[in-house]
């Protein structure tokens, strides 16, 4: 009699590597869109480079993104009533790498910020900032994943997209035929 209770796992020749090394690696080569996030709290403004935003759906519009729960500007985003995502494009190499590191100088006068009327910072030259509330937040380990509703949208000129792969910010190249 066959024991059917207990599928065998799929058996490869290829080595396995796992844990926080493996996802590392895994997704050092793997390109991600390149976000901002920002916030106003009762401190003042607060933001963060985010590479993990993504479409969720349309009805309701919404979008998810992961945040480390230990930095300050998580916090503040995480308790915000809303905040603003901003897509950015590769004219926002610097303020990305800038708002990827925590101590850095932010919302200064020549990085060119704005308030919302509802009183969010706003980058006015990004090809789109989307203001969002969040919906659902679930926390895994040390990360919280929220899936955020668009509130609204704020289009402007757009440039070349960007991406960041291997630890850097870069353009996309040329269009890749089938």
């Amino acid at each position: 009699m066959t024991d059917t209770t207990r599928a065998e796992s799929p058996r490869y020749d290829a080595d396995e590597t796992a844990g926080a090394d493996a996802l590392k690696v895994a997704f050092r080569h793997h390109p991600a869109g390149v976000s901002l996030i920002a916030a106003r709290t009762p401190e003042g403004p607060v933001g963060l480079t985010a590479s993990s935003v993504a479409s969720v759906g349309i009805d309701p519009a919404t979008i998810s993104f992961s945040v480390t729960r230990a930095t300050g500007s998580a916090g503040g985003i995480l308790n915000a009533d809303s905040y603003v995502v901003h897509l950015l494009d590769e004219r926002h190499a610097a303020i990305a790498a800038t708002f990827a590191v925590s101590g850095t100088e932010r919302f200064t006068p020549e990085q060119g910020w704005r308030k919302l009327v509802t009183g969010e910072p706003y980058l006015p030259d990004t090809r789109v900032a989307l203001r969002c509330r969040t919906l659902h937040s679930l926390g895994v380990g040390s990360s919280v994943i929220v899936v955020a509703e668009v509130l609204g949208a704020v289009f402007g000129a757009a440039a070349g997209p960007m991406v960041h792969v291997d630890r850097t910010f870069r353009g996309v190249g040329p269009e890749i035929s089938n």
